[in-house]
């Protein structure tokens, strides 16, 4: 399987550095080594190098398992946790659905007032 290299916009490689360096104080903050969290979290010490620098190319599961050796596992499911905008572009879909199912309800409605009218009309004509 070959894998393409991904193009990460500086403006959003700052985020994944901001992420690196949040690994990396948390780290600290335990008073971990390197190869001590490297070692638990079951990569090389410069996978975690990587991560600590924001490297994009560092797999999910190697921050995954990084973030568990620092019992912030539960901070992964953060990520696209708060979709407001998936939420909104979803509302608008229902919305919208709402909408032409009315329509096309009262369009029909409409024919069977017309054909009852026109019945009517004929029965007592």
């Amino acid at each position: 399987m070959s894998t393409r290299k991904q193009i990460i916009f500086p403006k959003y490689q700052k985020v994944l550095e901001q992420l690196g360096e949040n690994i990396r104080l948390a780290r600290k903050r335990r008073s971990l080594t390197t190869i001590q969290v490297a070692e638990r979290a079951g990569i090389d010490r410069t996978t975690l190098y990587h991560i600590e620098k924001g490297n994009g190319s560092v797999s999910m599961s190697a921050y995954f398992n990084t973030l568990r050796v620092l019992g912030l596992q539960n901070d992964f499911l953060k990520l696209a946790a708060d979709d407001e905008y998936g939420r909104k572009l979803q509302d608008l879909s229902l919305k919208e659905w709402l909408h032409l199912n009315l329509l096309a309800y009262c369009q029909l409605n409409r024919r069977k007032v017309k054909r009852l009218l026109v019945l009517s009309m004929t029965l007592t004509g």
